[in-house]
């Protein structure tokens, strides 16, 4: 072996050099990456909207062993237990050796994602074109959303209480939608005011009603369609929740497929790691480990479904009085991984990074101290123990990760579930996978950094 020269040694003593993950790991390790990102393109082709991620968790969770929490339920260590929220979201523990008066390890993500929203009032039909008219629902790039496949996911919830799904465009041979475009004129204008949120109107039929003369027959035909499929009625609309969603299952990118594209890693790239390392918890946990999976982060995490409800307080006090103990004793000895994606260094728009911050493709999980904007605005600035704690935890489990921000400190920024979580008198950290394109309707991440993050929250989990 060749002699390191004393250049070399001060180097390595003194300087943090972070390697490519692919350099790092071994042949058993990349096939445990492999296997994990089959599970991960799974369950983001079966959860398109944060609905169908509950239902797939419940799916999940259930052939793991987990049980519906009632409240009063007796729950000895070992315990395996999840709540779903209205449907929207989902809490899940295994109950630790330790009495909860010594808190709980939780990870907590979101399982929403931009996506256009049908207004209660959709379908128009104008020069024989039916139409429906939608609501953007978070940071989406309109420009984005013109001319691509999309297919249509949701309920219908009806007078008498029963409820309708829809899913149409996920199934083979379902037909798909589309927003159309024209090019002169917007390529005019800049991005950002190029598609006027009105205008997102998604094509849905041109095949007009025969046997009637009256007017909107295109519209007429295609309410004719939904009530023979689904049985509903214009006025249902009212009480719907319908999201069209980019019509891409998962795949691999590039030569080597050592990246994922698809639509949603934001934030189910982190939901799946924080529920995927619960299930494959082996035995019992010192620390109860709580996964929370969250509705409503896009546009605040306000709501029932959202982060800032008493879901969270609700699930853990329930956990806390079947051992008799205060729910804030519990919480101020817990620590929550907030999980959610950052920005991966792009080398096409370096402009809007700092490079010597910025989280790496392929370098691991990236933690964030803090995230917000203009100033750390709007996040909550983990304290330094609170990150020394968990590099010494991730560098004990052999974790991969790397220190990041969210772009440049006046161009780049965003919010997390964290702040919210820390607001509980929680210790708590963002960390969470890179992501190239985030918020487009086809997003890029690093089969190593997915690895990495479910490897981090497992560490989190185990204490």
């Amino acid at each position: 072996m060749e002699e390191k020269t004393p250049g070399r040694q001060l180097r390595e003593a003194l300087l943090n050099e972070r390697k490519n993950g692919w350099d790092v790991v071994d042949e058993a390790t990349q096939r445990s990456i492999s296997d994990y990102c089959e599970g991960y393109k799974a369950f983001l082709d079966k959860g398109k909207t944060e609905r169908d991620c509950v239902d797939y968790t419940v799916e999940l969770a259930q052939a793991a062993g987990f049980v519906p929490f009632e409240r009063g339920m007796e729950l000895q260590p070992g315990a395996k237990v999840y709540r779903v929220n209205r449907g929207r979201g989902v809490n899940l523990a295994v109950v630790g050796s330790a009495p909860l008066d010594q808190g709980v390890s939780i990870t907590a993500s979101h399982i929403d994602s931009p996506r256009l929203d049908l207004k209660p009032a959709p379908l128009y039909e104008d020069s024989e074109l039916a139409f429906f008219k939608t609501h953007y629902y978070g940071g989406i790039r309109k420009y984005q959303w013109v001319t691509i496949p999309l297919e249509l996911r949701g309920v219908v919830c009806m007078k008498d209480g029963s409820i309708v799904r829809v899913a149409v465009g996920s199934h083979p041979g379902d037909p798909l939608f589309t927003i159309a475009h024209l090019g002169s004129d917007q390529a005019k204008k800049p991005l950002g005011e190029a598609i006027p949120a009105e205008s997102l109107n998604i094509l849905v039929g041109s095949r007009p009603l025969k046997d009637d003369d009256g007017k909107d027959r295109v519209k007429l035909a295609v309410m004719k369609m939904l009530y023979d499929h689904y049985g509903i009625r214009e006025a249902d609309f009212i009480s719907a929740e319908i999201e069209a969603v980019p019509a891409f299952n998962a795949v691999d990118i590039g030569f080597d497929r050592s990246l994922i594209g698809a639509y949603g890693h934001d934030d189910r790239v982190c939901g799946y790691a924080g529920l995927k390392a619960l299930l494959d918890l082996d035995g019992v946990p010192v620390r109860t480990a709580v996964c929370v999976l969250a509705d409503k982060e896009e546009i605040g995490s306000e709501g029932v479904s959202g982060m800032q409800s008493a879901f969270f307080e609700t699930f853990v006090g329930d956990l806390c009085a079947s051992q008799k103990v205060p729910l804030r004793v519990c919480l101020e000895k817990s620590f929550c991984l907030s999980t959610d994606v950052t920005a991966a260094f792009d080398p096409n728009f370096a402009e809007v990074y700092e490079k010597n911050n910025s989280a790496k493709v392929n370098y691991g999980v990236g933690l964030c101290k803090y995230t917000g904007s203009r100033g750390k605005g709007g996040c909550s600035d983990a304290g330094a123990e609170v990150v020394a704690y968990v590099r010494r935890l991730l560098d004990d489990k052999g974790v991969l990760w790397q220190m990041a921000e969210l772009g440049k400190a006046d161009q780049g920024g965003g919010g997390t579930v964290a702040c919210y979580m820390a607001n509980r008198n929680i210790d708590t950290l963002d960390a969470g996978v890179p992501v190239l394109s985030m918020h487009s309707p086809f997003e890029t991440v690093s089969k190593l950094d997915c690895y990495m993050t479910y490897a981090a929250c497992k560490a989190v989990y185990q204490g």
